[in-house]
Order: C-alpha cells, then structure tokens, then sequence
C-alpha cells in the first residue's frame, strides 16, 4: 500500500524497524512515561500559548527566594550561589509540554529512536542547532555534557545521571546513550533529554570546574547581557536563535530582556514592586498578601493583583531536621519537636487564615496517601512489614496533630514531655533537658533572611517549655550555603515542588545514596533501605495506577518516618504585576505560564503618560 501525506510523516516518526539488536525500535517527536502523547507530530505549538505574541520590552521579576545573592554563572557545579533564570541561556535535547504531566517533545533533537524497554536511546540533532557564537550543536557536545556532569557537575547532576552506561558518538548528529543493566528505564530518555547542553569547543579554552562571573555559551533564546554579582541579572535575546521558529517555541520567549533583582530582605523587595523597579511578582508572604496590597498603584490599576490556579503538587514546605545529628536519631524526639509547631495558631494569628496544613510530600495531589493502609497500597508496603512500624499497616496516614489556637497548647506539652522522657532526655535542675551522658538536647534553626522569624521564634518559645536549648541563627548567604554544604545545621527550611510523575529525582531527596553528598536536596539526611526499595519501585512502574499506589506508599513512610516538621500550602499562585502585559487565554495546568507572556507596549506607553513608570 502507498503511504502519502500526513500518514507517510506519521509512519516516519512513529515507525517500527530494525536496530543492530534486531529488536524493533520506535522513532518519534517525542516521549512520556505512560501513553500517547497529546500533539502529533508536526504539530504547530502548544494550545497553551499564543503564537501570534509580539516580541519586545523586558520582564522584570524578583531574584529567587531561595538565596538573597549569588555570586557565579556557573549553573552546574557544587562552588559558588549561581543567578536565577541561567536556564534561559541553554537549550534541552527534548522539552517539557506543561499540559501533560510528564511529555516532551524535541528541541535540540529532531527524533529519538529507543527500543521496547528503553534500554538505550539516540537523539538524532537537528541540522540547524547552533550555539550563540554560531558553532553547531553536536552529538560530540551532548555525550560532553553527560561525561562532564557525571565526572564533575554538581552531585544533584551526577546522581540523576548515575545509571547513564555510556554515551557513543554515532555520527555529526548522532549519539547513542546506553543505561545500565540494573537501572530503571521508564524516564531516562527523557531525563537525559532534559540536560542543558554544553558546548564541548567552548570548555577546550575554559575550567568548566570553577566558579565565574564570565557569561558562558549556550546555545539556548537568551544570553547574559549583564551581571552585577547580589544586585540583578539581565538576560537579552540571541538575534541569530537558531529554533525561535521551532513549534515548541512558538509563542515562547516573547520579551527582549529578562532582569531579575535581587533584594536583602522581602520588604526591601516589596517596596521595590510598588516603585516599579521590577514589573512581575509572586506573593509567599500572607500577611503581606493579606495587609500590604494597598499602595496607590493598585488603587489606579497600574497594578494589578490576582490569584491563579496551580494544579501541580503543591509543594513540601517544612523545617527539615538533619538526622545526622544523633540527637535526632531517636523517632520519639523528632516526634515531640513537631508537636510543639502550632500551625492552627499561626494561620490564625499570622497567616489571616490563608493557608491549610500540609501533612504530604505530595500535597493537594492524587498522589497524597490518606486514610488506612489497605488494597494494592497494602500489597505494596506488605513485603516490608518486618521493617516497619506495625502503626504503618494498623492507623491511618501520619498527619500533624491538631492544636489549639493558643499559642502554647498544653495538651500537646505534656505528651511531648512522655515521648523525650521516654527516649532518655530529662529536664534537669538548670530546666534544660540531657541525656545520660549529659548532653543538652539543644535545636537551632537556621536561615539567611528574617521573613521566617516571626513564624519561628513562637515555635522556638514552645520547644523551651520543653526544656530544649532552642534558637535562631540567622547568617548571611555565603555562610548558609556553606554549612548546608557541610551539614552543619540543626533545622533548615526548605521547600520542593515534586513532579506528579516521580522518577529519578527522588533519589536527590530521600535516597541513601545522596544523604552524605553535599549539593544535593536531602535536606534530612535520609538513610532508609524501605525508602530506597520504594524509589525504586516507584520508578519501575508501567502505568500511572501503579505508579500513583507506589507514591501513596512512598509517601506514607515518609511522613511516618518524621524527617520534617510540616508547614503549610495553599494549591494556588498569588501575584501581582504591573499592567503592561499581555498573555493567553489558557495557563498550562502545570506551569505559572509567565514564559509566555508578552509585553504590551500601549499598556506601558499609557502607565509612561499617567507618571506610574519612567
């Protein structure tokens, strides 16, 4: 039969034929861990967006919460606090579609071929990639990115690439990456897709290992334009991008300049906005939210503030207790600490009622486990009971308890005071509270910014009812990125959007392997062969019912394993921008969506004439 038109391009990228294995293999745009994908090949662009969105003007956002500085452009490695937003300046072989939970199609690579179980895979580049200095993009590049970080980049990089065998140059355009025998291959091809390729020419001349302020080579829609190291970043748009066209760029990308300004404080920052020295935020203050958003610029509708919807998880927020401290060994002491977190009290008196309870890593999500232990969530858990607590298989799903919106709840005080007692820590005569050996049970939480003071130091009163040595220490940036490296902290807090289609990186948060390797996100210092064993089987599930029964499960120990005292969510985005934007009709589900924004010159023009911006 003779195939023509759409059904010939079809039968090109979806086809079946022969590898060197002689076992069938498929040929496709694009991959996901279950199912069809949602856009065919040759696909215009993503429903998402609008792809007739002018191009021009500058985005402005506030640098990331996550540091108040950063002092390096050098993304991927462990030495120095790297800027915000050094993604723009790279591009992937295979990008994410932000209304399905885990496809993606090809950037840098036109197609990929794999075999039935995705042992391997070649990414096949496109002819037309090129780097910003114009050098093409090569498969020797992408099998140079993959050694390098496996070799040298940030431990984070190292361990979501640690079950990548081998990456083998076929042609110009051609790589082949082989994964391990043992590993688990659902998402490798598109985690491995997902790397920001590195240009190997460009390291031949530069220490890829060292921390720098020079702008680096990408080959991605932006490039540095200017780096004043803890004051701003300014990215502006390659002219000469070679996939500004390309259907997963379309409507993408559509500013001139993107600057993100860094603040040493959330009000320094928050005035900045009502100034109008940056033009985009999102709001993680309630109190601000709920008092500070009457300024005059709201009033006139210069600026405009909203609520929007976020259907991902939403989000692990805690004060995370580093369980390499032997004093947090002990379940019973890490139990007690939490009690004395009043979250009922703080939503009430700080949070003006904004927020709900998180007791999930995957809150707000399908794949939040509730209720009893029963079903296929049992047979999941079932081999491992000899390893668990029998509260896991016999009482519902750990949740925080609940107090009352006193500050202190006694109730809570007395049962905290048993658990201590009961693992060996008593109140001596000084009211601070020692082991047998005579060591003070003393707890610090540490942070670089004041904006959580308000909310610690109620839950550093109640830890001192108990007896324990409990404090605040708030250092500079430099100093908190360093004692994370080492370890060297009683309670950090920290926050982790997980994927509702878990995979490898769970390994960088509760895995074994990543608990003594700096740079990597198990904040806890997790070390739990149950935990280990779930990772895996969560990662080698076929289908999403059996992946969203293994998270359940997952998710389940976790919470019982009381690595964490758990904070807060509220499954939206609240923000607040000046009016000289335009955007889509339709948000990805998955994403903010501000990637596909646009600015609006006549809206700017008209805030110009009124006095609201110069």
């Amino acid at each position: 039969m003779r195939v023509t038109g759409l059904a010939a391009a079809l039968a090109l990228w979806a086809s079946t034929g022969l590898a060197e294995s002689h076992l069938p293999t498929t040929t496709s745009h694009g991959i996901s861990a279950f199912g069809e994908l949602k856009y065919p090949v040759g696909f215009p662009h993503f429903d998402y967006v609008n792809p007739d969105a002018p191009k021009g003007g500058t985005m402005s956002f506030r640098g990331t919460l996550a540091s108040s500085t950063f002092d390096s452009l050098n993304w991927f490695i462990l030495e120095g606090e790297p800027a915000q937003g050094l993604w723009h300046i790279y591009d992937q072989l295979l990008v994410r579609a932000f209304d399905e939970p885990d496809a993606v199609y090809g950037l840098l690579a036109e197609k990929i071929e794999y075999p039935e179980d995705r042992s391997w895979v070649i990414y096949t580049l496109r002819e037309e990639a090129r780097f910003a200095d114009g050098e093409p993009v090569l498969a020797d590049d992408v099998a140079f990115t993959i050694e390098t970080l496996k070799a040298d980049g940030n431990p984070r990089w190292q361990i979501l690439l640690k079950d990548v065998a081998t990456a083998e140059v076929l042609s110009d355009r051609e790589v082949k990456v082989t994964f391990a025998e043992d590993a688990q291959l659902r998402d490798l091809i598109s985690t491995v897709g997902q790397l920001y390729i590195l240009p190997k020419h460009y390291y031949e001349t530069v220490e890829f290992d060292r921390s720098t302020l020079e702008p680096p080579l990408g080959s991605g829609p932006y490039v540095v334009s200017d780096a004043d190291a803890g004051r701003n970043i300014t990215y502006c748009r390659n002219e000469d991008y070679w996939a500004a066209e390309l259907n997963v760029n379309v409507g993408a990308w559509n500013f001139d300049c993107m600057r993100y300004e860094y603040f040493t404080d959330t009000t320094a920052a928050f005035e900045a906005l009502k100034a109008g020295v940056y033009l985009f935020h999102e709001e993680f203050f309630s109190a601000i939210w709920a008092t500070g958003y009457d300024f005059p610029a709201l009033d006139e509708g210069w600026v405009k503030r909203e609520t929007i919807s976020d259907d991902r998880s939403s989000g692990a927020q805690g004060f995370w207790l580093n369980l390499r401290k032997p004093k947090f060994q002990d379940r019973r002491v890490r139990e007690a600490i939490g009690m004395m977190f009043n979250f009922e009290w703080s939503n009430e008196t700080l949070f003006y009622g904004l927020y709900d309870r998180t007791d999930s890593f995957w809150e707000n999500s399908p794949l939040q486990a509730s209720g009893p232990l029963e079903g296929e969530e049992l047979a999941v858990l079932e081999p491992f009971r000899d390893q668990l607590p029998e509260t896991v298989f016999t009482e519902e799903a750990y949740t925080p308890p609940v107090s009352t919106t006193r500050k202190t709840d006694r109730r809570l005080v007395r049962q905290a005071n048993t658990l201590l007692e009961d693992a060996g820590w008593i109140i001596g005569d000084d009211g601070l509270r020692r082991n047998a050996e005579g060591e003070v049970l003393s707890l610090e939480i540490l942070d670089d910014g004041p904006a959580f003071e308000r909310i610690a130091l109620p839950f550093i009163e109640n830890l001192k009812l108990l007896g324990i040595d409990a404090s605040w220490e708030l250092i500079d940036p430099a100093q908190y990125e360093q004692r994370q490296e080492d370890f060297d902290y009683d309670v950090v807090i920290g926050r982790f959007s997980l994927p509702l289609s878990p995979s490898v990186e769970l390994n960088t948060l509760f895995a074994s392997e990543s608990a003594d390797r700096p740079g990597t996100f198990n904040l806890s210092g997790l070390k739990d062969p149950v935990v280990d064993a779930l990772i895996e089987e969560v990662i080698a599930a076929e289908d999403r019912e059996t992946l969203t029964t293994r998270v359940k499960a997952l998710d389940r120990v976790l919470r019982d394993r009381l690595i964490w005292v758990p904070n807060w969510y509220k499954g939206s985005h609240w923000i607040a921008y000046w009016d000289v934007f335009g955007f889509p009709d339709e948000k990805p589900p998955y994403d903010r969506g501000t990637d596909y924004w646009w600015f609006d010159e006549a809206k700017y023009d008209a805030l110009v004439a009124a006095g609201a911006l110069r």
